[in-house]
């Protein structure tokens, strides 16, 4: 054979076996994304299934057992915010069988604390604004139902200026890890709060949202403090 078929002859082997060569490392490189998109589905399925069965657990709890549980955290938040000499506070208005606020809101204002609510930003998605919130603040129902402050601009408080959030969520683990409902609002409005010392994330829930751990993700922001009707938890 000449010696230039011989050389054809080794190239196209050559080309044959990085070929092959590279077929098999696409192949097992979609086997990993495969894994790891199965991974994940999964993971979201067992996020999806905890927040309905905790979401159901806080909901089939009686009236009476709310209004004990509402009152007894109450005490316990506003003991933590005045170890903390907090004056801005943010927090929520109760839905969907939440650990409900309106007697920690109304001790707080008759301590003379300013409140803060939260409000879908009307043009940068997933992102929250903070307005001041009293007794006669016009309110609104959002997309997801829940009421919120009419936008007013003089009423807005930059996150930076707020001493405390108080963050509602579905479920926490006693490592402080924290699940929402799922849109990410608090995750991106705390993700820096330990650079700049502020403000203060502290989570409010009934005792029965809490699980063994939770499968949580990289831009999931921990807690803190935690605090519920029973206990204040800190890590």
């Amino acid at each position: 054979m000449p010696t230039s078929s011989k050389l054809s002859h080794l190239n196209t082997k050559s080309d044959t076996a990085r070929l092959a060569v590279e077929v098999a490392a696409v192949g097992e490189m979609t086997d990993v994304a495969s894994h790891a998109a199965d991974i994940a589905i999964h993971t979201q399925e067992n996020r999806n299934q905890l927040r309905k069965s905790i979401r159901t657990a806080r909901k089939s709890l009686s009236e009476t057992e709310q209004i004990q549980a509402s009152l007894s955290a109450s005490q316990r938040m506003l003991d933590a915010l005045q170890a903390q000499n907090a004056q801005h506070v943010a927090l929520y208005l109760t839905h969907d069988g939440e650990l409900a606020t309106p007697p920690l809101i109304a001790a707080l204002w008759q301590l003379g604390i300013h409140t803060y609510l939260p409000r879908l930003h009307p043009f940068n998605a997933g992102q929250l604004l903070f307005l001041h919130y009293s007794a006669d603040t016009p309110m609104q129902a959002n997309q997801f139902g829940i009421l919120e402050p009419k936008l007013d601009v003089r009423a807005i408080i930059p996150v930076t200026e707020l001493d405390v959030v108080i963050t509602p969520l579905v479920a926490f683990d006693l490592m402080g890890n924290r699940m929402g409902m799922g849109g990410g609002y608090y995750d991106r409005t705390l993700a820096n709060w330990q650079l700049k010392g502020k403000p203060l994330p502290m989570g409010y829930a009934h005792d029965c949202q809490q699980v063994v751990s939770l499968p949580c993700e990289h831009w999931d922001v921990p807690l803190p403090f935690i605090i519920t009707p029973s206990r204040v938890l800190t890590f």
